[in-house]
């Protein structure tokens, strides 16, 4: 597989995290030079985000510095000097349920941070700058699958609500200094070194304890979930494919290109809507056991649906994310039993 961007300096924050190594990894191996920012945070299990770093060192072309996104004069000083071309902002406070328990660092990490990273990028002139957002996003929209040119104005956390506010300050910034930005939206990403807090790991893990796993609405809930190594090659493919401001406003239809705007968003999912109960029978059938299941009713915030109308970035680039549940769940039941020994 062949890269279609140019070698460049690429910035990727996030990279000691589950998709910026990922991401960082195959920017790598596509010969592109680059340079992670991280902070390292205690919100899962350090040890893992440094076992990410350290198989990213062992590349000559990866360098890392280890900050918080809040830490202005440290992202500007680096920006500054490694001068990046491109950047990929991945970095965030993740987690839909802990944005119940701690809102504030949401706001300081998704908001805050994400402000010093674009002001920096437009000082720079950044050729590119890309952020991620999330299909949490939609919230209670209903209308199936979901496009990028709908409103999107119900969030039902604060985890989406600082998303959606990215998004509103990206457009901004774009507007205001032409500088170009894609904003893309996840589907449940799921695949090797995944964060110990997404749906797969925990049941994985729990069945193996011979734990019981929690299941929500009595499983009757329905994910587009997308394999990590498609989401990165999405991520990738969507680099060189830079928004421009529309000649007098004219944007095709179909398109969430901004008519005011070096700006748009882009869904990166599978396309395909799987029902939980029928991925927890698959995680069964790769591990030759039953889960003990403990059934639940909804929890607060969520959404019994997602699925992404990926149309937009198949126009775009070309790609269309495809890896089947199953394979991706062996792939990751594999690494987890390698990595952990059991």
């Amino acid at each position: 597989m062949i890269d279609p961007t140019p070698q460049k300096r690429i910035l990727v924050t996030g990279t000691a995290g589950f998709i910026g190594f990922h991401l960082a990894k195959l920017l790598l191996a596509y010969g592109h030079t680059v340079h992670g920012y991280d902070g390292l945070t205690d919100y899962y299990d350090v040890t893992l985000k440094e076992r990410r770093h350290s198989m990213l060192l062992e590349h000559d072309q990866f360098s890392a510095t280890i900050g918080m996104l809040e830490d202005q004069e440290k992202l500007d000083r680096l920006i500054s000097t490694f001068k990046p071309q491109i950047i990929v902002h991945l970095a965030a406070q993740a987690g839909v349920r802990y944005s119940f328990e701690n809102p504030r660092a949401y706001i300081s990490s998704n908001v805050t941070g994400t402000f010093n990273v674009m002001d920096a990028a437009q000082r720079i002139g950044v050729e590119h700058l890309l952020m991620a957002s999330t299909s949490s996003v939609y919230g209670a929209n209903a209308e199936m699958p979901f496009d990028e040119t709908e409103k999107a104005d119900m969030q039902l956390t604060m985890y989406a609500a600082t998303k959606k506010a990215n998004e509103s300050m990206a457009h901004a910034y774009a507007h205001l200094h032409d500088l170009p930005i894609t904003m893309f939206r996840f589907f449940s990403v799921y695949g090797t070194w995944g964060r110990p807090d997404l749906a797969l790991y925990k049941f994985v893990d729990a069945m193996l304890d011979d734990r019981p796993i929690d299941i929500y609405n009595h499983g009757e809930m329905y994910r587009d979930f997308t394999y990590v190594d498609d989401l990165v090659r999405a991520i990738s493919l969507l680099m060189g494919a830079v928004p421009e401001r529309p000649s007098e406003g004219k944007v095709e239809h179909g398109d969430s290109l901004s008519p005011v705007a070096p700006f748009r968003i882009v869904n990166i999912g599978n396309s395909e809507k799987i029902r939980l109960l029928d991925f927890i029978d698959a995680i069964e059938k790769c591990l030759g056991m039953e889960a003990k299941r403990n059934l639940m009713g909804m929890q607060l915030g969520d959404v019994p649906a997602t699925w992404a109308d990926t149309s937009l970035l198949r126009r775009l680039t070309g790609y269309q994310p495809q890896t089947d549940f199953n394979e991706g769940i062996a792939r990751f039941v594999a690494w987890f039993r390698d990595y952990y020994g059991k």
